[in-house]
């Protein structure tokens, strides 16, 4: 499973970075937004600042919801940097511009998956990512990780290249989860990712060895 990070926090990306697990960034208008980044100019300039530190995709999403002005800003997006992947909304305009950019060779990242069967559209349509929001799901007392089972089940099913990438995922058993419900990615906090490396046996046990080992040589 691909681990992406979701934020436009080029220090929290530099980290997941060189913590050596970075498989690419997720981004939207409201982390861009939170980083304090405006202004048309100042947003394409921040998307080729992510993309020169990591080595895979970058999910830069369109704010367009008409088909002629979504092509536009997509094309444009692409342009950018060779790792940019076109993210675009699960509108019926949205479909349409996803098979438009796929005859174009343009990767595209559908958002804003609730259904399988908007999954399942977006995979027809070419999307190259679709993203399931389960975290948001959660939040209404619905299963997120069902989703994913159910997208996962259906893509198999029918062979679509399409790939899952769970999104929303908020704490390590999201992770953990949706590495279980065959997730392709997860995009998560930095927060969350990190998480996963903490157990308190862990923590007891390196501090026991290292306690022994100070005793061993005589060093306090």
């Amino acid at each position: 499973m691909k681990f992406f990070i979701d934020t436009a926090n080029l220090q929290q990306i530099r980290e997941a970075h060189d913590l050596g697990i970075l498989d690419g960034v997720t981004t939207n208008p409201s982390l861009m937004a939170k980083e304090g980044i405006s202004g048309k100019q100042n947003v394409l300039n921040h998307y080729k600042a992510i993309c020169e530190i990591t080595d895979g995709d970058v999910s830069a999403e369109v704010i367009s919801t008409n088909y002629e002005e979504m092509l536009a800003e997509g094309m444009e997006l692409a342009l950018l940097h060779e790792k940019i992947v076109v993210k675009v909304p699960i509108i019926k305009d949205g479909i349409k511009a996803i098979k438009a950019f796929a005859t174009k060779g343009i990767r595209t990242n559908c958002t804003l998956i609730f259904s399988p069967g908007q999954a399942l559209l977006a995979a027809k349509a070419g999307a190259t990512y679709v993203s399931p929001f389960i975290g948001r799901l959660d939040d209404v007392s619905t299963d997120g990780l069902m989703l994913i089972e159910d997208i996962r089940t259906i893509f198999d099913n029918y062979g679509y290249p399409t790939q899952v990438l769970a999104a929303s995922a908020r704490h390590a058993m999201h992770i953990i989860n949706c590495a279980k419900a065959g997730a392709d990615v997860v995009t998560a906090p930095l927060v969350a990712i990190t998480a996963l490396l903490k157990h308190p046996l862990t923590d007891n046990g390196l501090a026991q060895f290292l306690a022994d080992h100070a005793q061993a040589t005589g060093k306090s």
